[in-house]
């Protein structure tokens, strides 16, 4: 099992790019995140991978934390989610987000992402809130997050990230305002940017 690459960066696409180690080049898979901190070709890179065999091929995926690593190992654990489809779930959001969009149940959240459906939200959140959950639910963080998961969904169907709505979250006051009191100041924090 190959568990890490360190290398150079011999070339990058949109899904993955190829590690030269000692003259070998690897092709891995990896989430839009670890593509951009990659830097040039010819940059060294280090990885946290996982190898994927099967009958007619052997995929690697890289990761540039051990979290990002962790998460796509739980990810796949869920009947009918491969890896491809865990990559897209981590190019879409932080591990932070998709760990607290599991814990709080946040089916909104994951529909988002190209792929997943109103059914495989909601069996993720079924499989694994209770493994990735455990810590988070809690949490302030996590209190936080589940009162404004209504607001993320609102944004992100206005065409917005969820990383661009989650910033503007995190600088809504925290006084009890109604839904459409914290979009529209979700929006000012748009259109002052």
């Amino acid at each position: 099992m190959i568990a890490s690459l360190h290398g150079k960066v011999e070339s990058k696409g949109g899904d993955g790019a190829v590690i030269n180690v000692n003259g070998v080049g690897f092709r891995v898979y990896m989430p839009t995140s670890t593509i951009s901190l990659l830097g040039r070709t010819g940059d060294e890179a280090h990885l946290q991978t996982h190898m994927v065999m099967r009958e007619d091929s052997v995929t690697l995926y890289g990761f540039s934390t051990t979290e990002e690593l962790e998460l796509f190992q739980i990810l796949t654990t869920v009947s009918g989610l491969g890896p491809k489809l865990a990559i897209a779930v981590l190019s879409a959001m932080s591990v932070e987000q998709a760990s607290m969009a599991i814990a709080t149940g946040s089916s909104e959240m994951l529909v988002t992402i190209s792929g997943i459906g109103k059914r495989m939200a909601e069996r993720i959140i079924v499989e694994l809130k209770d493994k990735v959950g455990a810590g988070l639910i809690a949490s302030p963080a996590a209190q936080f997050a589940q009162e404004n998961t209504d607001v993320i969904a609102a944004l992100t169907s206005l065409g917005y990230s969820i990383a661009e709505a989650s910033q503007a979250v995190t600088t809504l006051p925290s006084s009890d305002l109604d839904l459409e009191e914290k979009v529209k100041l979700a929006l000012q924090y748009f259109s002052s940017q």
